[in-house]
């Protein structure tokens, strides 16, 4: 069982002459032993009370409060009662002289409320409570001083890490952005290159050397013909005046 605290204020006193300073309250386990519980209720300065609770008182608490269940039950119901906002300090008489008080605390309204005789502590003996509440206190702001620095540095740490994982990224998206530009680059210039191979082939067909060589030549050839197929001219034999007469 956790140690508990907390403040409150006294109620019932008639017509304070003085203004009341806030009371605090401190609950605990024994050392010796952990099933009994111990009550103390202080203004720090002249009105200090205490309650001690075995493992009996609390089983009679619980058929009283008509609480159900184990005694573990019991002593959260009672640590949850104590932490809520309904607490408060009824002294006897109605008096800070008054050799009795109660402890009272409901957890919620329309719920068992707890009811805690204390008795008033002099002397030695209030100082002894003043001093272990006091150092309790202190115990358990240290504890939560101590985790709250621990979370502080682990918050720290996961912000470090989250730094570097952000520059990873960054980097990452700066690489990945030069490649698609350079990816894109490139097929601009190779979209480029196949227009503009297109582009050639379509100007070399419309060319006019293209279409020269495109039409058929209407040259005439002129052919020549073999020997063995010519015609041989057969012309007139002019004969010689003398041999003419001679015949």
């Amino acid at each position: 069982m956790k140690s508990i605290f907390g403040q409150l204020k006294a109620e019932g006193l008639a017509s304070p002459t003085t203004p009341l300073r806030p009371f605090l309250f401190h609950v605990h386990p024994l050392p010796s032993d952990p099933r009994a519980l111990r009550f103390h209720v202080t203004d720090l300065h002249s009105s200090t009370w205490e309650a001690l609770k075995t493992e009996q008182d609390l089983e009679d608490m619980r058929d009283i409060t008509g609480i159900g269940g184990s005694l573990s039950d019991l002593e959260d119901y009672v640590l949850a009662s104590l932490e809520s906002e309904d607490v408060k300090l009824v002294l006897d008489g109605n008096s800070l002289d008054a050799v009795g008080a109660k402890l009272i605390a409901q957890k919620a309204k329309g719920m068992p409320r707890i009811s805690i005789s204390l008795s008033k502590l002099v002397g030695a003996a209030a100082s002894e409570a003043m001093a272990s509440l006091s150092l309790e206190l202190y115990k358990s702001f240290k504890s939560v001083q101590n985790v709250l620095i621990s979370e502080q540095e682990r918050c720290c740490d996961l912000n470090k890490a989250l730094s570097v994982e952000k520059e990873k990224n960054e980097s990452l998206q700066k690489q990945l952005g030069e490649f698609m530009y350079l990816k894109r680059q490139k097929l601009n210039k190779a979209s480029d290159k196949s227009l503009s191979d297109s582009a050639s082939i379509m100007g070399s067909h419309h060319s006019p050397d293209s279409k020269r060589g495109q039409q058929p030549s209407t040259k005439v050839i002129k052919r020549v013909v073999p020997t063995h197929r010519r015609t041989k001219v057969r012309g007139v034999i002019l004969q010689d005046a003398e041999e003419g007469a001679q015949n």
